[in-house]
Parts: C-alpha cells; sequence; structure tokens
C-alpha cells in the first residue's frame, strides 16, 4: 500500500537537479546510476568513488531512521535475479537509465534520451500492468506534509551541496585540455577532486532521493500502474516536476564555456544515434524496472523499514548500503546487484 507524499516528492526532485548539474560543472560527467555500476565494474576510479557516496548515503539515511526491524518481505529470489539481469543488460545496451536518460538527458533535450524514456516507459508500463494490475492495495490518503526526517534530509543535503560550491568557487579554472584523438575513449582523470566531486554528488543524490520517497519499489510499481489502477501512486511525477525543469534551466543557462572546473574534456554525449541497440535496451530495461520497480536510482538508499509486505520490494545498491549498515536483508540486494553486474558484462558483448 502507497501513500503519495506530492511536497516530500517535489522537493526531493528539486535536490536531485542540484548534484546533477555540480557534477556536470565540476566533472563534466553524467550522473547516471547505471553508467556508474557499469563503470566500476570495468575499475573507472570516478564510478568506484560514486557508488561508495550512494551507499554511503544509504548507511547514513539508515543511521537517521534508526534500527530497522526486519521486513517481512515475500523472498522471489527467481524474480529479484530476473529483474537485476535484465536492467543490467539493458541499461548496457541502452546507455543509461531513469537517472542518465530521464533526469540528465532529458534537461539536455536529447533526442536519445528522449527515445528511450518514453520507450522504457511504455515497456515499464505495459509490464507492471500485466504482474500487478489489480492486485495491489487501494493508495492512502495523500500525505502532504515533510514526513518524519524530511527536514533532516533536507539540511543533510547541504553538506554535499556546500563542498561542491567550495570545489567550484576556490578551484582556479584549468587551462582548455588538447582535444581527444578521433574516435578514442573518454579519459579518465581520476584527481582527488574529481574524487571528491564525484563522492559529494552521489551522496547528495542519495538523500533527494530518500525525501523523494521514490526508494520504495512499490511506488514505482503503483506509478506505472496509471491512474486506472486503485494503487496508483503519482509521486514519480511530482519528482520529475521537481527535478525537470530546474536541471533543464540550469543546463540551458549555467553550464558555463563546457569545461570541467576540476580538468579533463568535456565528456557530455552528443550522439544523435537512435538505433535498435538503444531501443531494445531500453525495452529490456522497462521490462526489469515494471518487475520489480527496480533501478541503482531506487535503491540507493532503500531502508529494510521501508520496504512493504509485497514482492514488489527487491534488493539494489541502496538498499545494500542500508542494508549493509544495518546488517538486515543482505542477500536480497545482494543478488540483484550480482545478476545486474552479470548482465551488463553480457550486454557489453552486444
Amino acid at each position: 500500500m502507497s501513500t503519495p507524499t506530492p511536497l516530500q516528492s517535489l522537493i526531493g526532485g528539486v535536490g536531485l537537479a542540484l548534484p546533477v548539474h555540480s557534477l556536470l560543472l565540476l566533472n563534466s560527467s553524467v550522473l547516471g546510476i547505471s553508467g556508474f555500476l557499469h563503470g566500476a565494474i570495468r575499475g573507472d576510479r570516478d564510478a568506484m568513488v560514486s557508488v561508495i557516496g550512494l551507499l554511503a548515503g544509504g548507511m547514513v539515511i539508515a543511521m537517521v531512521e534508526g534500527a530497522a526491524q526486519p521486513a517481512v518481505v515475500a523472498p522471489d529470489l527467481q524474480r529479484i535475479i530476473l529483474s537485476g539481469f535484465l536492467v543490467g543488460v539493458g541499461t548496457k545496451l541502452g546507455a543509461g537509465c531513469t537517472s542518465g536518460h530521464m533526469i540528465c538527458g532529458l534537461s539536455r533535450l536529447s533526442p536519445r534520451s528522449m527515445v528511450a524514456t518514453a520507450t522504457f516507459f511504455v515497456s515499464g508500463v505495459l509490464t507492471a500492468q500485466n504482474a500487478y494490475a489489480g492486485s495491489l492495495p487501494p493508495a492512502r490518503t495523500t500525505d502532504w506534509s515533510l514526513g518524519i526526517h524530511g527536514k533532516t534530509f533536507i539540511a543533510l543535503q547541504a553538506i554535499p551541496l556546500a563542498i561542491s560550491s567550495c570545489l567550484y568557487l576556490f578551484s582556479s579554472p584549468p587551462p582548455p585540455p588538447p582535444p581527444p584523438p578521433a574516435h578514442s575513449e573518454p579519459i579518465s582523470t581520476s584527481s582527488p577532486l574529481r574524487l571528491v566531486a564525484a563522492l559529494s554528488a552521489s551522496f547528495g543524490f542519495a538523500l533527494a532521493l530518500r525525501l523523494s520517497n521514490l526508494n520504495q519499489a512499490t511506488r514505482v510499481v503503483s506509478f506505472l500502474l496509471l491512474p486506472f489502477d486503485r494503487a496508483f501512486d503519482p509521486s514519480l511525477a511530482y519528482l520529475a516536476i521537481g527535478a525537470l525543469p530546474l536541471a533543464t534551466l540550469l543546463y540551458h543557462y549555467a553550464r558555463g564555456n563546457q569545461q570541467p572546473r576540476l580538468g579533463g574534456q568535456w565528456n557530455i554525449p552528443k550522439s544523435l544515434t537512435i538505433d535498435a541497440k538503444l531501443v531494445s535496451g531500453a525495452v529490456l530495461f522497462g521490462i526489469g524496472w515494471g518487475l520489480g520497480g527496480i533501478c541503482r536510482m531506487l535503491f540507493t538508499v532503500t531502508m529494510p523499514t521501508k520496504m512493504l509486505t509485497s514482492p514488489l520490494a527487491g534488493p539494489g545498491l541502496i538498499n545494500l548500503g542500508a542494508s549493509l549498515f544495518t546488517g538486515i536483508n543482505i542477500m536480497q540486494p545482494g543478488a540483484w546487484v550480482g545478476a545486474f553486474a552479470l548482465g551488463g558484462l553480457l550486454g557489453g558483448l552486444v
């Protein structure tokens, strides 16, 4: 059973746009959670630090919300593994998920991200409708408050925001780097300050996501069921309303001279190619997303106490961070992340 939280989701969405833009200005990096995971598996230092920031965010949230009690969750391990595998393959083929395509890509008005977002949304809706339509309890009355810990999460977001601001204000702009050779891979320049920026941005992203309450898989599935279903929860729409306008304005009017403040190349994707690989990847991601309401973005901060007694509550990277802190429900998020990693490796062979 889901409770719509418009105010929390709206403010959380605004909070998501800030670390997205800070990572763009400082490192010229897209804050895409699936990309972080795929990169970490390959040994990319920036990506590994970003994953650590997301896990740390989950741990801090576990500290704020207190000791969790074991949740009664249907241990459908096969569904968890299938969802993780599909999301891993899909995000590798489609080069992104909800964070990279829906928030970062749409704010840049990227045609590829528009197609990918529309595709995985339709795929997710069809999957959720097929798997859960009419089977979930009705949504509760809308909660317009900030929640028990809302003010705390807002205050905590000031820490990574202050760190990112200091990195920008007190770092001298580097000289323009030489252009990379044609058809070369982006060069990773993981200086200490760039690593701090990556850690700060992903940590702030985790806190904002928890404030939005979209860390709960049931909310995602309840949104994908659409208003025709009694379980419909519009919280994801409020998150998008908070995140997308601000992220779009910041990208188009406050990105400066397109030179990373902390050095390196301007690596924001410019490809306009829309092909079968992009679309098929988005379809597979949408199926995995709709099957369990799972995306790494959505699991960076999932708390066991927030997991409802339904097969929709699944594991993920964020859930893993909180579970490692509490020692509860480690197997499920571990299985999901492992399946994601396998899917990403196989997707990279295509």
